[in-house]
């Protein structure tokens, strides 16, 4: 093949024009050169399973100062070559991890296929595949200017910076949904590199579908990530077994279609895959979301975790899902409303119907929504793609009346050394003076042991206590998403007075100052009681 494509090459010079070498493999004394015969040629070394070439349409991409790779590298490793059936399979054994890498190429397709087998944890905590390329040729990283870095200095930790307008960046801050996340990537001049997560690509991941990290990074090198894995606001253990399979695809610029066909991995021999004949399915109705909430379906057990949105009428159907049981949670946006557990067979259609089980008590007032996200509120349709401390940001803390102000002026995180308390200011008839009422606070995510302090008039509601520690910075990083407390508080008949009362909202905990002291986010805040005046409406 070799023999063929070097004369074919010389036939094309002789005539004056160019052709695409053939596809296929060779062997080099430190790596193996693959063509795809699509217009993507690339190199992988045989000493550690770096990608060390990266040509497309005869233009370099590959970054010059680190590879492309799993992690930061895999040190010594056993790589091999071959093919079958027709299609390049490189299988990569790190040498001192539990992990098996596969690249795998089809012929006249630009587009490098892989999956990561992994039986244990990857040091130093984390599994992601990272592509680092030249930045003068993909210029543009995903989220605009999130994580672009030029010209900006780090001031918290080695990964959040500040610019000299006063914007902040971090990678952290092109980070999606997974459930959403199934193509991201850079551009630049005719050109787009891609990486796909197509159907079940996330079921051996952590963190169910409203995880998200890094998706890109403008700095020296232009890095693109596919995180698999970590410890940024980690909720849950690592699953162990294939991650994938997924791919990195060049285009002429277009973002590609998620639907990717992987089905041929069935025929190569991949650790751990499950081809569609050994799985199952389950379908049915989720009822009990009110209209303009998506309702999510989310199954998982200790091996796997898959996701879905119903349709407008409720109807649901899953991925092809492994064999085993799951716990099936129905979601509300991302607050759970009710929670089964289903059984999947090989070969088997399953029929699951989900209905809410959250009860619906009169409310007094309400602001925000119980759905799991902060956005509606203020600051939260920012704290995606900035740290709180951003020019572009509104204040901290702040005055709410109710029936007067809207969700956008009610802030949607407190922090125990900054911003200071958020207020309410609401007013009861004498009916619900005399009730006993509950005070419902929701929240998404707490850092440093951040949890609600609440008072009305000369009422002080216990200290819940710290919630559970996610070791990690939250929002600082535009993370949102943690275990989602609810704390509610008996408010005893006779606390409230009739007329005007005020709900001063506080933080306990300390942790260190600014915005990195003890803070938590807000999904929303309520109080349960007789109805009236200013009660929401169904």
């Amino acid at each position: 093949m070799r023999s063929t494509a070097v004369s074919g090459a010389i036939l094309a010079w002789a005539m004056g024009r160019a052709v695409d070498a053939a596809f296929g493999v060779t062997t080099k004394s430190n790596s193996f050169s693959i063509d795809t015969n699509g217009g993507l040629a690339f190199d992988v070394s045989k000493s550690n399973g770096d990608i060390t070439n990266l040509s497309y349409k005869g233009v370099q991409y590959q970054g010059t100062s680190k590879m492309t790779q799993i992690n930061s590298g895999l040190g010594t490793s056993k790589v091999t070559a071959d093919t079958v059936n027709g299609i390049v399979r490189i299988t990569v054994t790190g040498g001192s991890q539990p992990l098996t890498h596969y690249y795998v190429v089809k012929p006249d397709d630009p587009t490098i296929y892989m999956a990561t087998y992994i039986t244990g944890e990857i040091n130093p905590g984390e599994l992601r595949f990272l592509a680092r390329l030249k930045r003068s040729a993909v210029p543009n990283g995903w989220h605009g200017d999130a994580a672009n870095l030029d010209g900006c200095t780090a001031f918290e930790g080695k990964d959040t910076f500040k610019c000299p307008n006063g914007q902040t960046r971090c990678k952290m801050y092109t980070a999606d949904r997974f459930i959403d996340d199934q193509v991201h990537g850079v551009t630049g001049n005719n050109v787009g590199i891609w990486l796909i997560m197509p159907g079940t690509a996330y079921e051996t991941s952590s963190g169910g579908p409203f995880m998200r990290d890094i998706n890109t990074q403008s700095g020296d090198d232009q890095e693109l990530y596919w995180y698999m894995n970590s410890g940024h606001v980690r909720t849950e253990p690592w699953r162990y077994g294939l991650m994938g399979p997924y791919a990195m695809r060049f285009t002429t610029g277009p973002k590609p279609s998620a639907n990717l066909d992987t089905s041929f991995f069935e025929t190569l021999s991949i650790q751990g895959y499950v081809p569609a004949s050994k799985r199952g399915s389950v379908s049915g109705t989720a009822t009990g979301v009110a209209d303009g909430f998506q309702a999510v379906l989310h199954w998982y057990n200790n091996a796997s975790q898959y996701w879905a949105i119903a349709d407008t009428n409720g109807s649901y159907t899953s991925p092809l899902m492994k064999p085993g049981t799951y716990t099936t949670k129905l979601y509300r946006g991302e607050f759970p409303i009710a929670q089964d557990s289903v059984t999947i067979t090989a070969g088997a259609k399953t029929t699951k119907n989900m209905a809410s089980t959250e009860a619906n008590p009169p409310v007094v007032w309400r602001i925000g929504n119980f759905d799991g996200q902060p956005f509606e509120l203020k600051n939260g349709d920012k704290i995606e793609r900035m740290h709180p401390e951003d020019v572009r940001m509104g204040s901290w803390g702040g005055s709410y009346t109710v029936g007067k102000s809207s969700p956008k002026e009610f802030p949607m995180a407190l922090f125990s050394k900054k911003g200071g308390d958020a207020t309410v200011t609401f007013n009861v008839a004498a009916n619900q003076a005399k009730a006993e009422t509950t005070l419902r606070v929701g929240t998404t995510l707490s850092f440093k042991g951040g949890r609600p302090s609440v008072k009305i008039g000369t009422w002080t509601g216990k200290d819940p206590g710290a919630p559970k520690l996610i070791d990690s910075r939250g929002v600082t990083r535009g993370a949102y998403r943690g275990y989602g407390e609810v704390y509610t508080w008996k408010v005893p008949a006779g606390t409230l007075r009739e007329g005007s009362n005020t709900l001063t909202l506080g933080v306990s905990g300390s942790g260190d100052a600014n915005f990195l002291s003890a803070n938590y986010i807000i999904d929303a805040v309520e109080l349960q009681g007789p109805a009236g005046a200013d009660s929401p409406r169904a």
